[in-house]
C-alpha cells in the first residue's frame, strides 16, 4: 500500500499554543460575564492557576505569527474543562468558556484561514474527567446510571475524591480524576469517532492525539484515520509517540509522531555536557549523554530508515513542548546552543514546531513551570528572534529544506556537515558545536566538480571560501550549491 501524507504539511511551519499562556484580550476580559479571578499574567505559573489567555487572543497574535512565517497552528486542549491545561475533558463539543468558548474558536479558525495558516486541535480520546457529564451521571446514579457501560467500574460507591480510598475504576495511571474509555465498547467508539469528525467538518486542519498508545482497541486508529480523512483528504493526524512509532506510521494510523527522537540526539550533540540533567532524568527523552558529530550522525540517520520517507517529511520536529522543560533552559540558557539546535531543526526532514515563546528565550523549567505565560516585548531575546526569522525564511525559500533528501557529507570531532537536495536546489549545512580552535574543512569535498557555493545564513563567524570551510567554536553555516 502506498502510503499518502497530507502535502500541506511537509511544507509547514507549525507554532504549538498552550492557550491560557499565549494571549488574553480586552475584549474577553471586558465581558461582565466572565469578571473571574485570575493570577497576574506575569507572575510564574502555578499547578491549578489561570491566566486567563483565550483563543480571541491568539487571533490578535495572528500577524505576529505570518510575520515570523508560522503557517500551522497547533493548539493544547481547548474544550471545556476545570483545569488549565484542559486535558480533563468536560465536553468535546464546547470550546472553554475561559477562552471565549465556540464564538472565539470560529473566530480564531476564519481569522487563520485568511492568512493561511492551519490549525490543529487536541484530540484527548482515551479518558475524560469527572466532570464529563456521562461519568458524572455515574457519580450521581450509582449502578442505575445509563452511561455505566462506558467505563470499568469496580464497585461502589466510586471513590472519585476521596484519595484516603483506592480508585475504583479504571484511569489513565491511576489518576481518579481521568476516568478512562472503555473503548471496546461499540457506543464509546461512535462517540469518539463523532467527535474527531465534527470538528473537521468545522473546518479544523487536523488532530495531534493525546497518548493513543494507550487505547488497545484493535482497529480504533484506523478507522479514526479513515472517518476523518473521509471529510478532509489532507487532515493532518500526529500521534504523541515519544519513542519508535513503526507501528502507528505504516499509513493506516497517523501522518506522524511528536519526533522526540529528533529532539534528543540534536541537543545531546549540539550542548552535550551543558544539557542540565536534573531538567530531563524525569521525562523520558534522553537528550543525554553528550554525543560526538559522528554519533549524532548514525542516530540521525538511524531515525531516517525507521519510517516511509513519505511519513518522515510529516513527522512534528520539536524541541520543547509543554510536557518537557523549555529547551532555553535545558541548554542552561546558552545561547549558542538554541541557535545550534534550531538550526538543525529548520534544516531537518520533517515540519518544524516551535513551542510558543522559544523563539524569544523564554525560559522554564519543569511543569508547570515550562507552561509560563508569553513574555512581554522588553524581555524578549531579539538576536533568537531574529535568527529564527532568517531561519524561517530560508526553510520556505528552498524547497530541498522541505522535501530534499537528506545525506551525511563529513563528521569529525563535533563538526557535522550534511546537505539537503531536491533535483537541482541543493543546500550544504555545516556545524561546529565544540570549543577551541577554528577548524576547517576542504571543500572539494564536499562539491561536486565545477560546483561553486555561496552563503546564505552564518552563525558566529562562520565562512565559506572557495577552498576552505572555517567553522570557529560553536558556529554555523548553510550554503546553496550551483
Amino acid at each position: 500500500m502506498a502510503v499518502q501524507t497530507p502535502d500541506w504539511v511537509k511544507h509547514a511551519v507549525f507554532y504549538q499554543i498552550f492557550p491560557d499562556r499565549f494571549a488574553r484580550t480586552q475584549r474577553h476580559l471586558n465581558d461582565p460575564a466572565m469578571a473571574v479571578t485570575l493570577e497576574p499574567w506575569e507572575s510564574l505559573p502555578t499547578p491549578f492557576g489561570y491566566k486567563g489567555g483565550d483563543l480571541w487572543g491568539v487571533a490578535e497574535k495572528l500577524d505576529y505569527l505570518a510575520d515570523l512565517g508560522v503557517t500551522a497552528i497547533y493548539m493544547t486542549p481547548i474544550f471545556q474543562s476545570a483545569c488549565n491545561h484542559r486535558y480533563h475533558t468536560h465536553d468535546y463539543y464546547q470550546v472553554d468558556p475561559l477562552l471565549g468558548g465556540n464564538p472565539a474558536f470560529f473566530d480564531l479558525l476564519k481569522a487563520a484561514h485568511a492568512k493561511d495558516i492551519k490549525v490543529v486541535l487536541d484530540g484527548v480520546f482515551n479518558h475524560c474527567s469527572r466532570g464529563f457529564f456521562f461519568f458524572n451521571d455515574i457519580l450521581e446514579n450509582g449502578p442505575n446510571s445509563p452511561w455505566l457501560e462506558w467505563f470499568e467500574v469496580g464497585g461502589w460507591p466510586l471513590a472519585a475524591y476521596d484519595g484516603s480510598l483506592p480508585a475504583n475504576y479504571r484511569s489513565w495511571v491511576d489518576n481518579r480524576a481521568l476516568p478512562a474509555f472503555k473503548h471496546d465498547h461499540p457506543a464509546v467508539r461512535e462517540y469518539l469517532m463523532r467527535v474527531g469528525e465534527y470538528w473537521v467538518r468545522q473546518g479544523v486542519d487536523g488532530w495531534r492525539l493525546d497518548v493513543p498508545y494507550e487505547i488497545k482497541t484493535e482497529g480504533f486508529w484506523q478507522e479514526f484515520r479513515d472517518r476523518i480523512k473521509a471529510i478532509n483528504p489532507e487532515a493532518y493526524i500526529v500521534g504523541e509517540i515519544w519513542d519508535d512509532a513503526t507501528q502507528w506510521l505504516d499509513g493506516t494510523q497517523f501522518d506522524g509522531v511528536m519526533n522526540y527522537l529528533f529532539t534528543a540526539p540534536t541537543m545531546a550533540f549540539v550542548a552535550g555536557d551543558r544539557i542540565r540533567m536534573d531538567l530531563v532524568e524525569q521525562p523520558h527523552y534522553y537528550p543525554y549523554p553528550a554525543l560526538d558529530a559522528a554519533s549524532y550522525g548514525d542516530q540521525i540517520q538511524h531515525l531516517l530508515k525507521l519510517y516511509p520517507w513519505e511519513i518522515q517529511l510529516t513527522q512534528l520536529n520539536l524541541l520543547s513542548s509543554h510536557d518537557v522543560a523549555r529547551i532555553y533552559s535545558v541548554v542552561g540558557e546558552d545561547d549558542a546552543s538554541m541557535v545550534l539546535c534550531t538550526l538543525l531543526l529548520f534544516t531537518f526532514p520533517g515540519a518544524p514546531s516551535i513551542y510558543y515563546g522559544d523563539e524569544v528565550g523564554l525560559a522554564g523549567e519543569l511543569d508547570p513551570d515550562c507552561r509560563r505565560t508569553f513574555p512581554p516585548e522588553k524581555d524578549w531575546h531579539l538576536d533568537l528572534l531574529t535568527i529564527h526569522r532568517e531561519l524561517i525564511a530560508l526553510r520556505h525559500r528552498f524547497a530541498a529544506l522541505r522535501t530534499g533528501t537528506y545525506e551525511v557529507l563529513h563528521t569529525e570531532g563535533n563538526v557535522y556537515v550534511f546537505s539537503r537536495t531536491w533535483g537541482s536546489d541543493r543546500l550544504i549545512i555545516a556545524l561546529n558545536t565544540g570549543e577551541g580552535d577554528d577548524l576547517k574543512v576542504a571543500t572539494e569535498t564536499l562539491l561536486g566538480k565545477g560546483q561553486t557555493a555561496q552563503s546564505v545564513f552564518a552563525y558566529h563567524g562562520a565562512t565559506w571560501a572557495s577552498l576552505d570551510l572555517t567553522l570557529p567554536p560553536r558556529s554555523a553555516v548553510i550554503v546553496t550549491v550551483e
